[in-house]
Parts: structure tokens; sequence; C-alpha cells
């Protein structure tokens, strides 16, 4: 593939983040989408109306096969990740997946061997992987501007979950796939893998609500002998909040709201200003295309560090 061609894309699953990735490559320099599909025919007639030029099935399996992909991307509910994003694999179809990489150990270990076999780009898309302000921590912990790492708390509030969103997928609040752990917190487990090494559960705990994914987690993890802690709670009266806090002796970082950074040399948290590219679908997406044409996957997440994650969130539902 030479370096200026366009990567063909195949979607499989339309629903929020699967549209938000069609939407995202619409007029993309590296991206054009050629083939996508939905269970669903309603879904997948909205998407026609928007994006017509797109072929569109109910059918995925005839998404893998199609001749005018060279990669693909997978966007339905983990439980189903594993038999796509082999299938293509086996094919020497690139694979771009959302998160979790899975559910079972079984499929993520299915998974990075036929990723590992066929030796084209994987990919998994945490939306963190490529954010301004983590490239920012990244590079002030490597200057030592920290100090000595002492730990790191993840708050997380969710004052409906399913957010609202993602309504209309209703597996997210179901036990077997689902809950804000599975689909959120993987996102801060994956920067702290990336920032300070492979994380570990010490102890975890889930409440749940009858018959549906849980109201309240706690985790106490160690990463590269670093402590982490998780307090998240849904169902609450309060605003939605996603905070990851590092704690140096030299300087503290809090990551709020996914993109805004704000540091701490001991007094009020200050906010940093961000210049240059801020990251997100788009850039994800053209950094997942270079990969493709034989470039290094750079700012992304690969299956394995995907199935690192995988592992540590399953640890929560053990």
């Amino acid at each position: 593939m030479s370096d200026n061609a366009k990567v063909r894309l195949g979607i499989i699953g339309l629903g929020a983040m699967g549209g938000h990735v069609l939407a995202s490559a619409r007029d993309h320099a590296d991206i054009t989408v050629t083939v996508a599909a939905d269970l669903d025919p309603a879904t997948v007639e909205r998407h026609r109306a928007t994006d017509p030029a797109v072929t569109y099935t109910t059918d995925p399996a005839q998404v893998v096969a199609a001749d005018d992909i060279d990669a693909l991307y997978i966007a339905t509910p983990p439980a189903f990740h594993a038999e796509l994003a082999v299938a293509a694999l086996r094919r020497g179809i690139a694979v771009f997946c959302e998160k979790p990489l899975a559910v079972s150990e079984a499929d993520g270990r299915a998974m990075l061997a036929a990723a590992e076999e066929a030796g084209v780009a994987c990919a998994v898309n945490f939306a963190l992987s490529d954010r301004a302000a983590v490239l920012e921590i990244e590079r002030a912990l490597a200057a030592g501007e920290a100090g000595e790492v002492l730990g790191v708390d993840v708050r997380l509030r969710f004052p409906r979950w399913p957010r609202a969103f993602q309504a209309d997928a209703r597996w997210l609040d179901g036990r077997e796939q689902g809950g804000f752990v599975r689909e959120v917190f993987s996102h801060f487990v994956y920067l702290t893998d990336r920032l300070l090494g492979p994380v570990e559960v010490v102890d975890a705990g889930l409440d749940y609500a009858e018959g549906a994914s849980e109201t309240a987690a706690r985790g106490h993890l160690h990463a590269g002998g670093v402590p982490v802690h998780l307090s998240a709670f849904a169902g609450i009266a309060g605003r939605e909040t996603y905070e990851w806090v590092l704690w140096g002796t030299r300087r503290s970082y809090t990551l709020d709201a996914w993109s805004r950074l704000l540091v701490s040399d001991g007094g009020d948290w200050t906010p940093v200003e961000l210049t240059g590219p801020q990251g997100g679908e788009p850039s994800r997406l053209a950094a997942f295309a270079r990969a493709v044409r034989g470039g290094p996957q750079v700012n992304l997440a690969d299956f394995a560090a995907g199935f690192r994650v995988q592992r540590v969130i399953e640890a929560f539902h053990a």
C-alpha cells in the first residue's frame, strides 16, 4: 500500500461509537469507509441517508469478507469482538477494535494470537491514547518533573448509566458485557499502564443493581509499584465526573473530563493551556491509517496493551 493511499475501512456496529467513527471518517484525508454493517435495519437506513456512498448490510460477515477493505473497525458489544477480529486477521485485514478487547480471557488470548500471526496493524480504541493532556503528562514524567510518584486516584461519577448518548445500547446495563468498569474505567487502566507500568489488582469490589450492572466500584491496585485507588458510583445526584490524579512529590497532575489538565506544585490546582493538536477520533484514525500502511503505531494501544487492560477489568468481575 502506498504512503498516500486512503485506507479502505469497513465498520461493524453503527451504534454510538461506530456511528461516530463513520462521521469522523467523512472527508478524512487518510480513511474512506467502503462498507458498514449493523444488525438493526433502521440504524442502517439512518446512516445510509447521511453517508450514501457507503455500502450497507445487516450481515457482519459480509463486511469481514468484503474485497474492498484494508482494515476493519469493530464497534459491537465485546462478546463478539474475537469472532470478528480473528476472521478478519486470517484474511490479513488490519483491525481497529473498540474496548474492552474482549470479556473472556480465552477470547482475548485468541485475538492476541491472531494479531501476532497476521503481522498487520491491530489497535484498541482507547480515547486517551492521543490526548494532548496525556502526552504532556507523559513528557513531564519522563523529564522527572513530578518527582517521586506516590499514587494515583481515579474518581468516576455517573448520574445515569448507561449515559444518555448510549441509551440504546441496553447491553451496557447488563452484567455479562456492560457496566462502567468495562466501558469507562478501562480507559484509565490503559492510561495508568502506559504511564506507570503493568497494573495489578490488589483488592476490588462491585455493588450491583438488581439484575443490572454495577452501581459502585472500589479498587486498590498497583502500577509499577505505585498504589492506585478507584472510587466510582452510578445513579447518583451530582455531575458526571471523570478524574484521574497522579500525586508526585514535586508536582501533581489532574486529568479532568478526558482532556483538561491541571497541575499543582503544592498549592491550588492551575489549568494548563495545551496548544497544538488536542487528539480525538480523527487523529486516531490518521494514526491507525499510518500503521496500516506500514508505518510505526504511535499513540495507539496494541492488542497486547488491550489484553493487559482486559485482565485488570475482568478481575473486578471475578
